[in-house]
């Protein structure tokens, strides 16, 4: 019960704060023209007012951001004794795609059997559509996660799409959202009181700060060294535009706090690289706000 009272204080922080009046917010605004789209925006930093929020109740499409309260999701289901991290699971021909897949091309041919672990990690470290698909196959489908978001009280979190599904239909990505402030307060419940125990909380936690798909996205305008929990997600060019570039984490600040952050850049008339600049920018912007800010 007082997970879910925590969640819902976070939810609604954003209407706690004067709309678009201050320095930040205003500086958030001008970058997010630079996408020729819309941009939706939520932080969280405990103890501190920050400004960031720019459509944060908004429906923007997930796309693999989706892949970290999976990973929740399929850990949980291990802490149940349904799964076991470390238990074979097979690679189906059926469950090969003809997206980005480090494990296909690995095994190409798959009918093999890969260890969960390593399943969970490439699809968190490198977004890995295949492996993803395969944990929603274990747990049940995406139902199944969707009464998990449910259960933390996170219904503005919302999947009802695996990935061959979403590929096969790129139109279908807009019915796969998150409210930016929904997923803000799902890595801030994650950071502060994990709903996975502390062995699982720490792994995730390790992949997510080894992620390889978003160097140009939260990291990329931080000092050097700056730890970065992320998970990005991203739909690539259709219909003269680009539907999602997204980026959502946890930037660790030089005294231990951890900033959530989610950025959302949809609908985009600028090219990709304009877009990761945007989420950059923002990051930065928000970083650097948080550093100047009291406790």
């Amino acid at each position: 019960m007082l997970k879910r009272m925590q969640v819902f204080t976070l939810l609604f922080l954003a209407t706690s704060i004067a709309a678009g009046q201050t320095p930040l917010h205003r500086r958030l605004a001008e970058i997010a023209k630079q996408a020729h789209g819309n941009v939706y925006v939520s932080c969280s930093l405990p103890g501190v007012e920050l400004d960031c929020y720019l459509e944060a109740h908004g429906h923007p499409p997930m796309q693999s951001t989706f892949k970290f309260p999976l990973a929740l999701a399929v850990l949980h289901e291990v802490e149940l004794g349904k799964l076991q991290l470390d238990q074979p699971v097979r690679f189906l021909k059926s469950d090969r795609s003809v997206t980005f897949s480090p494990l296909q091309d690995e095994f190409p041919n798959a009918d093999v059997d890969v260890p969960l672990r390593k399943i969970i990690k490439l699809s968190v470290e490198t977004s890995d559509n295949t492996a993803t698909d395969i944990e929603l196959r274990l747990i049940g489908g995406p139902s199944v996660l969707q009464r998990y978001l449910d259960s933390l009280g996170l219904s503005a979190i919302h999947q009802q799409d695996s990935e061959h599904t979403l590929h096969s239909d790129q139109k279908l990505q807009y019915r796969d959202y998150a409210e930016p402030s929904a997923m803000v307060a799902l890595l801030r419940l994650f950071a502060d009181h994990s709903p996975l125990n502390p062995e699982h909380t720490a792994v995730l936690d390790e992949w997510m700060r080894e992620a390889t798909s978003g160097p140009k996205r939260i990291r990329a305008l931080l000092p050097a060294g700056t730890p970065v929990a992320d998970k990005t997600g991203s739909s690539g060019l259709e219909w003269g535009m680009i539907p999602a570039t997204n980026d959502v984490g946890l930037i660790t600040l030089p005294d231990g706090r951890r900033l959530a952050l989610a950025v959302f850049v949809t609908n985009a008339h600028a090219d990709q690289d304009a877009c990761e600049r945007v989420i950059a920018s923002i990051a930065k912007e928000v970083y650097d706000e948080a550093l100047t800010s009291n406790k």
